[in-house]
């Protein structure tokens, strides 16, 4: 077989005899190296298209997985949201029913202090008042019965604190009045001679008695009826060794006949301290306590005071 080149060029043609073994094996790799780079081009074509497919598929697939594990966290949000807000109903309860404790107490104490029973109502939140101003939009809202709950909680309590602080101020201020003012005993035994005119144990002449005797063992403690300053501690005439205490308010107490005396002038004492030991110093018969009660400067019979209770 023979191919015949022919040139319009009015060349000589030129002749190809495929017999010639050479020359076949030369067109052969000719054609091979035509095919091969027709399929490396074809390749190069199909890589070139599908490359970014295959990325947008696996993106695709990323954003699956990604939006798979936002769900898993948003379901674990929302169970772990559940759970606190059952938490926080339970809470609630809880301190509502603190709440109803406290307005029993408040009651209690209302009732113990003698206040007015109108004056604190625990019922009812006291009368305020104020400007109105906005604290602009929350970034989260509870569910709104519980929210309720709690803003009505809020509320009560903020109720409860002032009322109770008032309270306080008002039994602290009583609490005080009845520190400063005498009562009770000074010392535990019996009253053995009363407040007025008597018969004078030494020579059986009427006499006026300006306290109360309190007869008791010899060195039994002698304690302070109230609170207040101690303005004298030593021996007067027919007293014996005797403690002085001004109370303010007017009261002033004094305490004699002691064996003892456990305090000085100037010295503060609280309501039960001891100040003395019980003796018969002074114009005295035996071991007891004389006790006076004064008045803006005048004595008064100690009995009204030593009967009353704290």
């Amino acid at each position: 077989m023979q191919i015949i080149l022919v040139s319009r060029a009015g060349k000589v043609p030129k002749t190809l005899d495929l017999t010639n073994q050479r020359l076949r094996w030369r067109v052969l790799g000719i054609g091979a190296a035509a095919v091969l780079a027709l399929a490396m081009l074809g390749a190069g074509v199909a890589l070139a298209v599908a490359s970014p497919r295959g990325r947008a598929v696996a993106e695709i697939d990323a954003l699956h997985q990604r939006v798979q594990d936002q769900d898993k966290q948003l379901g674990d949000l929302k169970v772990d949201a559940h759970r606190q807000l059952d938490a926080l109903a339970i809470k609630l309860g809880q301190l509502q029913a603190q709440a109803t404790r406290l307005n029993a107490l408040g009651e209690r104490l209302a009732q113990v202090g003698k206040l007015d029973n109108g004056e604190f109502n625990f019922d009812q939140p006291p009368p305020v008042g104020g400007v109105e101003v906005s604290a602009g939009s929350s970034a989260y809202a509870l569910p709104q019965s519980l929210d309720a709950s709690i803003d009505q909680l809020a509320t009560q309590f903020d109720t409860q604190e002032a009322q109770l602080s008032a309270m306080q101020s008002l039994l602290m201020n009583a609490r005080i009045d009845s520190d400063l003012k005498p009562t009770g005993m000074p010392a535990d035994g019996y009253i053995s001679s009363y407040f007025g005119v008597r018969a004078d144990p030494f020579d059986g002449s009427a006499a006026r008695h300006t306290g109360l005797d309190i007869a008791v063992p010899y060195g039994t403690p002698v304690h302070t009826v109230a609170e207040g300053m101690v303005t004298y501690a030593g021996v007067r005439s027919g007293y014996g060794n005797v403690v002085e205490i001004d109370h303010g308010n007017g009261y002033m107490t004094r305490y004699a006949h002691n064996s003892k005396l456990l305090v000085h002038p100037g010295q503060h004492v609280r309501v039960g301290d001891e100040i003395a030991e019980a003796g018969s110093t002074g114009r005295s018969t035996g071991s007891h306590v004389h006790f006076e009660v004064w008045y803006d400067g005048r004595v008064v019979n100690p009995l009204a005071f030593v009967k009353n209770h704290r």
